[in-house]
């Protein structure tokens, strides 16, 4: 954590940014809130967006607190490095991650960049993730409470990133950090936690994907022998290893499909019932790209541990390394639903080594 200089705590509205902003305030840092507008559902072509409630909320607080706050407007730098990344990564029949996305390029991007132009040494955020220095390095480990832990989120964050980065409350656990926010009489201490994707609220993806991707239509095939089965919408409304929605019935042993691939050139949609031996369903091997690296590379080939997907735990793999920020992993365990476009998170114990882009 910075000894010295101003820090800009990113208030979202929520009880954990508002409780970050509370522990730095009684450890003695000078500190400020800011709420970033991202994202205020323009078109009005999908339901309620609550960052209007939000604004309140954690203007509120920062009174409570007895701190300055301000709204910084990042809606274009939004729109094209997030908004624009999800609809094009959709409309391709690939899987993105927006909320890893947000924090690479837009927290700890753009947000960081406004932060220092205007005289502030660190951005704080209400992740569950500790900071730690090693070896003169600074390192993000794994939050204390493993059921919030936020770490997969933070993949893709540069180690020039997390030196500017402060995560105040990865040491609690949600049930110590509802507590202090009670007694310290914060106006979000009940408010529940929110579900949405980072931008959009409280939306349904599908709703969203159904206003701003064009619909293209194909076949659904079974993968083991080719029969069309019916018809889909667009590939945009699938990702792997999905069961529900895909409207087509079961087998007479009441054996339910499940998305084991995506076919681009006929926009055919590829089903298999959902066995262990389902064709395409679960992988030993992938190849990622993109990679980045919250400290040093790993150049040689290693013994790793990754998460696959947020909320599933680490499992060990083989990490060999390629060029141009591309490698090969083979997990220990064939994992299931690896969808292109995704993020894996690379580990090392509780530490966070980087993340990168499943081809």
């Amino acid at each position: 954590m910075p000894s010295h200089g101003k820090i800009l705590v990113a208030m979202s509205g929520g009880v954990d940014s508002s409780v970050a902003a509370l522990l730095l305030k009684e450890a003695g840092y000078t500190i400020e809130g800011a709420y970033m507008k991202n994202w205020i559902n323009e078109d009005k072509v999908i339901g309620h967006c609550p960052w209007e409630q939000d604004i309140v909320d954690a203007r509120n607080v920062a009174e409570h607190l007895g701190i300055p706050f301000q709204v910084v407007n990042l809606m274009q730098e939004y729109k094209h490095k997030v908004v624009e990344y999800l609809l094009g990564g959709y409309a391709r029949g690939l899987t993105p991650n927006p909320d890893i996305m947000c924090n690479s390029e837009i927290k700890f991007g753009v947000f960081r960049s406004w932060a220092k132009e205007h005289g502030f040494s660190a951005v704080a955020t209400g992740h569950y993730a500790r900071r730690a220095e090693e070896t003169g390095h600074p390192v993000i480990l794994e939050g204390l409470d493993k059921g919030k832990d936020q770490t997969y989120f933070l993949s893709l964050l540069t180690e020039d990133q997390i030196k500017d980065a402060v995560f105040p409350i990865g040491h609690l656990q949600k049930s110590e950090l509802r507590e202090i926010a009670k007694k310290a009489g914060l106006p979000t201490a009940d408010k529940k936690d929110s579900q949405g994707i980072c931008f959009i609220g409280e939306v349904k993806m599908a709703d969203f994907l159904t206003a701003y991707v064009p619909e293209k239509p194909g076949p659904i095939i079974r993968a083991s022998d080719g029969k069309v089965l019916g018809n889909h919408k667009g590939l945009h409304y699938f990702t792997i290893g999905q069961r529900k929605g895909i409207r087509i019935p079961s087998n007479t042993d009441n054996e339910n499909y499940v998305v084991v691939g995506k076919r681009g050139e006929d926009h055919a949609l590829l089903v298999a019932f959902d066995h262990s031996d389902a064709p395409g369903l679960y992988q030993s091997e992938i190849n990622i790209h993109s990679l980045s690296w919250t400290s040093s590379a790993i150049t040689q080939t290693s013994t790793l541990e990754g998460r696959v997907r947020y909320r599933d735990p680490r499992v060990k793999l083989e990490f060999i390394p390629q060029e141009d920020r591309k490698a090969v992993v083979r997990f220990l365990t064939p994992q299931r639903a690896l969808a292109s476009g995704q993020i894996l998170a690379l580990y090392d114990g509780e530490k966070l080594l980087g993340g990168g882009v499943y081809l």
